[in-house]
């Protein structure tokens, strides 16, 4: 199923536009096969059991005055005899309380959708700065953010000031990259040469202690990721308020936004505060920690780039198609589970691993 193709289904007597979410549902596109223009009821409830999550993001892709009436409309807009729908005397062409939503939830006039509003949706507003409101939630926070919604989150307000809360993916890389290789060769290898005795840096990178201290902290890494994820990220801010804007901040944002692809991988400038943190206890606890430092940034850089590629990437199988039907279960169903985002290997030692169900069929997005 490509992309562009049409997407409307009917379930429980409403219709909904699945066409931009197709891929990317976490059961994968091929499960949505041949379902456009037809009620998906039985293979919705046949189908292992959806989440509160999964039902609570379905509302966001529902097509408003579509239910079974006299006056039933097809997604085109046509009730069933080929007449115009509508809903109270107005044209709705299947559209969202018959108003075309712009990408970020709300409508052309500026209006939130709603549609959300019998849950909890109603606890914020979404033509304003978020992280602004969040204290207002209170104790209801830990269920609204792992609510997730499909929609632009507007963070702190002013485009100029907006536009810097975000990052796009290949920041990172571009960043990061650079920084490691001047890292290794400035000074890992130099330090590395001068505690062997070499007269000439170069002899460093011939030898297997270099990558070897760089395997070594990028497997460092692989533990730092967990712990973060973990007892930082997920945190339980309970009725604190400012707990509960401190996480959203830091984390809550990319549950309550999970399609959101600038807020995805980590910014620049708080990694370059961890990182300036982080190597205090490495300086003490290896004998070339300039180098395990550059191993652990490498750590960081695959598991940033293997968090986005698991949200937009398309794996057919191996490793990474287990870990993104393994960090979509994280996000969907066990919010306190799979905290691994690179490997599960620490979840498996601690005890919060997510057992995957086998499934018949290899899932596509």
């Amino acid at each position: 199923m490509g992309r562009t193709e049409p997407l409307i289904v009917k379930y429980k007597n409403k219709w909904y536009d699945l066409t931009d979410f197709a891929h990317k549902h976490p059961g994968g596109t091929n499960s949505l096969t041949g379902l456009h223009n037809k009620d998906m009821a039985e293979r919705f409830e046949r189908a292992p059991g959806h989440s509160q999550a999964a039902k609570y993001l379905m509302k966001e892709y529902q097509l408003n005055g579509t239910s079974d009436t006299a006056t039933e409309t097809k997604p085109n807009g046509y009730s069933l005899n080929g007449t115009k729908a509508t809903v109270n005397g107005t044209v709705t062409n299947g559209l969202k309380n018959g108003v075309k939503p712009t990408s970020n939830g709300l409508h052309a006039n500026g209006n939130v959708t709603h549609l959300t509003d019998d849950s909890m949706e109603y606890l914020v507003d979404w033509n304003k700065p978020m992280l602004f409101q969040i204290h207002k939630i209170g104790d209801k926070y830990a269920e609204w953010v792992n609510k997730p919604v499909d929609r632009e989150l507007r963070l702190l307000g002013p485009s100029w000031l907006e536009n810097m809360t975000k990052t796009p993916w290949w920041i990172v890389p571009g960043f990061w990259i650079p920084a490691i290789l001047y890292i290794i060769v400035q000074y890992g290898a130099k330090d590395l040469a001068s505690g062997r005795g070499w007269n000439d840096p170069n002899q460093a990178f011939v030898s297997v202690d270099l990558y070897l201290h760089l395997v070594i902290g990028a497997f460092a890494w692989t533990l730092l990721e967990y712990s973060l994820h973990r007892w930082v990220f997920h945190l339980d801010p309970k009725s604190n308020r400012f707990l509960q804007t401190f996480h959203f901040l830091i984390h809550g944002q990319h549950h309550k936004v999970p399609f959101d692809p600038y807020r995805l991988v980590f910014p620049v400038p708080p990694a370059i505060l961890l990182t300036t943190i982080f190597y205090q206890p490495v300086y003490y606890a290896f004998p070339y920690p300039r180098l395990t430092l550059a191993g652990g940034l490498i750590g960081y850089l695959i598991y940033d780039m293997i968090h986005y590629y698991l949200h937009y990437g398309s794996p057919s199988g191996g490793h990474l198609y287990h870990m993104k039907r393994y960090h979509y279960s994280h996000h969907f169903v066990h919010h306190d589970q799979g905290y691994g985002i690179s490997s599960d290997i620490w979840d498996k030692l601690f005890g919060t691993r997510i057992i995957l169900r086998k499934l018949k069929y290899l899932l596509k997005w």
